[in-house]
């Protein structure tokens, strides 16, 4: 077998035979993603325990991941489109498997950490540039709808299957080995890369970075990712958190003027101003705000109120990824035939039925009769909700800028899950009041789960602005929504 050679931007080129073995490939480098983000959760006790941290520096191998990854995904799609995607997709698989190796060796918590953060970094090159390789991949419409949902499907089989393993691994092995099972796989996705991706980038213009742009919209996610994840522990109305905002919004504003001004830059503004683009976006951070809300507030209830063990909570809320599997299928199927509107709407209303459920969950919950009727349809919500705006936000996208929308949409997932667990974390203490007795947790988490009824109906609400689709002229296409 030959490497595959690079591909222009001809849509018929585009039609590779091994398309459907490239979306293998890159759906089993984001299973991995997935994997090891939940499996290094599950074993956070077991690693605090071997390597003997205290708890404020035990936190501090998840939130440096999270501000590395968050912070530099903008920076990560768009060297995609500049570098090349499929080199840099490699190089992020070659950090992904030498800070694995690392970790799983690591003697202390600093090593450990600086390790993570150094996988924050490699995850923030191969997530972006993997998507866009599958949008340089599948041509716009039905195939690359289900291309989407498959991508969008491995997170819930990815998030079970963590569960699962990440419990084994570390009572069986050690907690070493959630680190090193990561090494053989990512090693055969990296041999196999270059015989089965094409290459791809902007062949438009030269490979100038933006680097104004790059250092202050970095620093900008960076302060705000940080700031909400720490907010609700430093407190929100602290110098910290404040002064963590404003820079943040400063840069912000810094980037746009920057932007506006480069012959070159970072994020094009007349992206943003693309309707699906724009929309995809706030939509997929609304829909990572009710992911990540509503699984804290699972977790804490099942171990909190119920007293399920770490592993029986992760058992007991599996049941949601899986069922956000056919999710995934049923939105890019009703998008391929009806547009963006109505699959957009099935799923906040899915979400929000399923939350109004989750804020009713008495003390003494049965979870066959109580819990689980609310976690399969909150599943089907979250993979529709999620492949849709998805495809959403990947609509209407040049080739040249196609690295640069996929880092725009995990930035925006990351950002939104961050606020959404700063939401619920804080509506549940104020609701509590500082009480560790199971009535008065459960009425904190009945009261998380009323706030992220209300992300549903903004979610059904931003739905009304999507466009509507129409038939290409061409024999023989599906029906594509408009992007007027």
């Amino acid at each position: 077998m030959k490497p595959v050679a690079a591909v222009t931007a001809d849509p018929d080129l585009r039609r590779d035979p091994r398309r459907w073995w490239a979306l293998v490939l890159l759906c089993v480098a984001s299973f991995m993603m997935i994997l090891d983000s939940q499996v290094v959760a599950l074993a956070m006790p077991s690693i605090q325990g071997g390597l003997d941290l205290p708890t404020e520096q035990a936190q501090w191998i998840l939130t440096a991941n999270a501000i590395t990854f968050g912070g530099l995904l903008l920076l990560g799609g768009r060297a995609a489109d500049l570098l090349g995607r499929r080199v840099v997709f490699m190089a992020g698989l070659i950090g992904f498997l030498v800070t694995s190796l690392v970790s799983g060796l690591a003697w202390n918590g600093e090593v450990l950490i600086a390790a993570r953060a150094l996988h924050g970094l490699s995850s923030a090159l191969m997530v972006p540039s993997a998507l866009s390789i599958l949008m340089n991949t599948f041509p716009e419409g039905s195939e690359r709808n289900r291309a989407i949902a498959s991508w969008a499907a491995v997170g819930g089989v990815g998030a079970v299957a963590g569960l699962l393993v990440g419990g084994g691994l570390t009572t069986g092995l050690g907690w070493e080995w959630v680190f090193l099972i990561n090494v053989p796989v990512v090693l055969a996705v990296l041999v196999l890369s270059p015989f089965v991706l094409r290459e791809s980038r902007d062949h438009g213009r030269g490979r100038t970075f933006d680097v104004a742009g790059a250092v202050t919209i970095t620093v900008a996610l960076v302060a705000l990712i940080y700031a909400t994840v720490d907010g609700p522990a430093a407190g929100w109305a602290s110098t910290q958190t404040i002064g963590l905002y404003s820079l943040a919004v400063a840069l912000i504003a810094l980037f746009l003027v920057i932007e506006a001004r480069s012959s070159a830059p970072l994020v094009p503004l007349a992206l943003l101003r693309k309707r699906t683009v724009l929309i995809g976006n706030l939509l997929m951070a609304l829909v990572a705000m009710l992911a990540w809300g509503e699984s804290l507030l699972i977790s804490l209830h099942t171990q909190q109120v119920l007293g399920y063990s770490a592993f029986e909570a992760g058992l007991a809320g599996a049941a949601m990824p899986i069922m956000s599997v056919a999710g995934a299928y049923t939105g890019q199927a009703i998008v391929t035939r009806r547009g963006f509107r109505l699959p957009m709407v099935f799923a906040a209303l899915a979400l929000a039925s399923a939350c109004l459920l989750l804020a009713r969950l008495p003390v003494d919950v049965d979870y066959a009769t109580d819990m689980l009727l609310a976690l399969l349809v909150f599943g089907v919500g979250l993979g529709a909700g999620h492949t849709t705006s998805q495809i959403v936000a990947l609509t209407d996208v040049d080739e040249p800028e196609s690295g640069l929308a996929s880092g725009l949409i995990s930035a925006g997932f990351q950002v939104g899950g961050a606020i959404g667990t700063a939401i619920v974390a804080t509506v549940a203490v104020s609701v509590t009041a500082g009480s560790t007795e199971p009535v008065d947790l459960a009425a904190g988490y009945h009261a998380g789960f009323l706030a992220l009824v209300v992300v549903a109906a903004l979610i059904c609400a931003l739905s009304v602005f999507l466009p509507a689709y129409v038939r290409r002229a061409r024999t023989g296409q599906a029906k594509t929504p408009a992007v007027s």
